[in-house]
């Protein structure tokens, strides 16, 4: 019985273990490879190093062995992955770690690879289990740099989420140390979803479609291709040249390396808004863009900042991809913001090491999008200086003090486009660019859109050695993306200025003018305009961009009694890009001008003021997909879904207040007489006239009605007249009557005699 009863213990014990092995079963979320600038040893071979990251659920050490391939490498080693980061909301939900391994490659040898195999990936909709990974670079040294290659950079989070209904694109990081064009295609053997798109020169994921509620697996592969012609040549004494990329060609050059980058992306149940900031995180101002390039210095602490917002979710962590010993530091704030601080201390190992760091703000119910940026670890700072920039509604202007540069000539430095110059006089070297010149680039900040731009020294290429220390100096202009920079009277704005990713930085210009040649604005000290009824207004918008071709299109204009354009009185003036008031006259204009002009009205009850707000887009000029092309559309339901690269979301302009000058009462003599208009006399909008029988005009939309006081003494004047004509043939009448009674007397006595 004891022994049974031992048996029966000890196959509890076995079952117990393995339901707990079950419940911790590992699961495989994908990886990436990042080298190092690999070197050349006294013997002639060649050490590479690289760096590996695991991401999975349960545990993510130790899942990668890889290994050099074909068996070349002398010595090949490899240590343990360790744990940089996991998920601390007790769910259990992703993990990653990190590992190093360096071999050391024949000299005789024109190619390094590695690569590694498994099992299993996290259950997925496309029942993927076994994964390979791998990454090949070429050891020639490049005729442009004089140098090896740097393969591409890249990494994601550990895991991936977003709601089905607000999942569109994908944005991962491929940053070529070397400039060099990064392509990112699918894995050959890579299982695809039929609603996945891939744009391989952006390295950007997109759907055609929904995809389905479930994990959905990612396999691809990230080259590197020269911009110019390169001679590669190798320590056996030959060389191979490698042709530019050409995007449109069918036939490129091999690359010069080959890197893998594997993840999955869990698609969640929908959510009722999709607007970033509402129950996705959005990052806001001070967390760096997309792709910045960062500098850390060997034994000097580096941190990284971000700040998140979500108003109607907790952020309650940050998930991390980052090197190994890198710190965070969490904090809960107000409003549904938090934030996050990463330090890191580089070591000597880490010298010259390009290190990716990608990021997102986590909630239960999704994640924000994941940004990423790259750290350069140097020895010694680069050269920074003093900068000042101006920022301007369209262009940037950079002035680097020389006082804090000695020895640095402008001819030894470049903007990220070398093709636009600098200029210096004895105290600065200058640059003016607009925002869509001279490689700026546009970022996304949420709450800001930034423009920046970057000045860097550059060798010639066939210097072999240099004494110059490295010129490496960022600026930018950031904007709110929404705002207005001039204000005069109340709501009186004569620049608002907008920006957006795909059309940079634009204004717009909302103004009153004296007449219908639309040359002589009203000024600013002239606010409120004061209108007289049954005149006409005269107003012209025109917007402002550095963009050629762009049209202006004025989708609607409405007018309120008061400085809210949402309230709920108002009256419509145009709709849809159709006119609904029948005074509203369009005149002719260029393509980025909107001039009109309209009848005065004021607002039944005790209103003596007008404000009119329009909504404006920007499109692409002559693209028959855009808002600007369809026109007036009298049913809303035809018009077709924004594209971001065509027009720009619809802003909002206001101008006012108009305020109503009620006319003295004339003296007798002067009312008959018609008052001559002086030349610097207020203009006015006139109110439209209603037949007889129509809706009076109390009764129509926004309560809008005319008033009549010229009208009314028309009226008054006229029945006035008719009495007096009335009562002249009533007294006549009467007078005759009474004359020919007084006549008869006399005829009767006549005949009687």
């Amino acid at each position: 019985m004891l022994r049974d009863a031992m048996e029966a213990s000890a196959i509890i014990l076995l079952l117990s273990a393995v339901l707990s092995i079950a419940s911790t079963q590992v699961e495989f979320y994908g990886e990436s490879v990042n080298f190092m600038p690999f070197q050349k040893n006294r013997d002639g071979t060649f050490q590479v190093s690289f760096y590996y990251r695991e991401n999975g659920k349960g545990s993510c050490e130790n899942q990668l062995s890889y290994s050099c391939d074909n068996g070349v490498c002398p010595s090949f080693d490899r240590t343990a992955a360790v744990e940089t980061d996991t998920d601390d909301s007790g769910q259990d939900r992703w993990c990653q770690s990190e590992g190093h391994g360096t071999a050391t490659v024949p000299a005789d040898k024109s190619s390094f690879s590695l690569s590694s195999s498994g099992c299993c990936w996290a259950s997925n909709i496309g029942g993927e289990a076994n994964w390979i990974a791998s990454a090949e670079l070429d050891l020639g040294t490049r005729s442009d740099t004089r140098t090896f290659n740097n393969c591409p950079v890249t990494a994601t989070v550990a895991t991936l989420r977003a709601p089905q209904n607000c999942f569109s694109r994908l944005r991962l990081l491929a940053h070529d140390p070397d400039g060099d064009h990064v392509r990112c295609r699918f894995a050959a053997n890579a299982s695809i979803d039929a609603n996945v798109e891939l744009d391989e020169n952006e390295c950007t994921v997109k759907t055609n479609g929904r995809l389905g509620v479930g994990v959905h697996v990612f396999d691809l592969v990230l080259e590197d291709f020269s911009t110019q012609s390169v001679t590669l040549s190798y320590a056996d004494g030959t060389s191979a040249v490698r042709e530019a990329f050409n995007e449109s060609s069918s036939s490129n050059p091999p690359p010069f390396c080959q890197v893998a980058l594997q993840f999955t992306l869990e698609i969640l149940p929908s959510v009722p808004n999709c607007v970033a900031g509402h129950v996705q995180p959005q990052f806001l101002s001070l967390t760096p863009s997309y792709g910045d390039v960062r500098h850390a210095t060997v034994g000097a602490k580096f941190n990284l900042y971000a700040q998140a917002q979500a108003h109607h979710a907790k952020i309650y962590d940050f998930q991390v991809s980052g090197p190994q010993n890198m710190t965070k530091e969490f904090r809960d704030g107000t409003l549904g913001k938090a934030e996050v601080t990463l330090s890191w201390t580089p070591q000597l190992k880490d010298l010259h090491r390009v290190v990716p760091v990608c990021f997102t703000a986590e909630t239960n119910e999704s994640q924000s999008e994941m940004r990423c940026v790259v750290v350069t670890v140097t020895k010694s700072s680069d050269i920074k200086g003093n900068a000042i920039v101006t920022c301007s509604a369209n262009r940037m202007t950079v002035a680097l003090e020389k006082a804090s540069m000695p020895d640095i000539d402008k001819n030894w430095l470049k903007l990220r486009d070398p093709t636009c110059s600098l200029t210096s006089n004895d105290t600065y070297i200058m640059g003016t660019m607009s925002f869509s010149t001279c490689g700026t680039k546009i970022e996304d900040k949420g709450d800001f859109i930034l423009f920046k731009n970057e000045i860097q020294s550059f060798e010639l290429p066939n210097t072999v050695i240099t004494r110059r220390r490295r010129v490496n100096i960022d600026f930018s202009c950031q904007f709110p993306k929404t705002m207005s920079i001039s204000s005069y009277y109340q709501l009186h704005k004569s620049d608002y200025v907008f920006t957006e990713s795909s059309f940079g930085s634009f204004g717009y210009t909302f103004e009153i003018f004296s007449d219908s040649n639309f040359t002589s604005k009203v000024p600013a000290s002239a606010y409120p305009v004061e209108v007289k009824l049954l005149d006409m207004i005269y107003m012209g918008i025109e917007a402002e961009s550095e963009l050629p071709d762009v049209t202006l299109f004025v989708e609607s204009c409405k007018a309120t009694p008061d400085d809210n354009p949402e309230g709920s009185l108002f009256y419509s003036l145009i709709d849809n890009g159709c006119n609904t008031d029948e005074t509203v006259k369009v005149h002719s204009s260029d393509p980025k001008s909107f001039k009109f002009e309209v009848q005065s009205f004021k607002f039944t009850g005790n209103y003596d003021q007008v404000y009119i707000t329009c909504s404006v887009i920007l499109c692409e000029t002559g693209n028959p997909v855009s808002r600007c092309a369809q026109g007036c559309l009298s049913s809303p339901g035809r018009r077709r879904k924004r594209a971001l690269s065509v027009e720009t979301a619809s802003h909002y302009i206001s101008q006012g207040p108009l305020r109503l000058v009620r006319p003295a009462v004339p003296n007798a003599a002067v009312d008959e007489l018609p008052m001559p208009r002086q030349a610097d006399q207020p203009i006015a909008v006139e109110s439209p006239a209603y037949p007889p029988g129509t809706e009076a005009p109390e009764r129509q939309q926004g309560g809008w009605a005319i008033l009549g006081t010229n009208i009314s003494t028309a009226v008054f004047a006229s029945l006035f007249t008719v009495t007096i004509v009335v009562l002249a043939v009533v007294i006549g009448y009467f007078a005759r009557k009474t004359r020919a009674g007084d006549r008869n007397p006399l005829l009767v006595t006549g005949w009687e005699n």
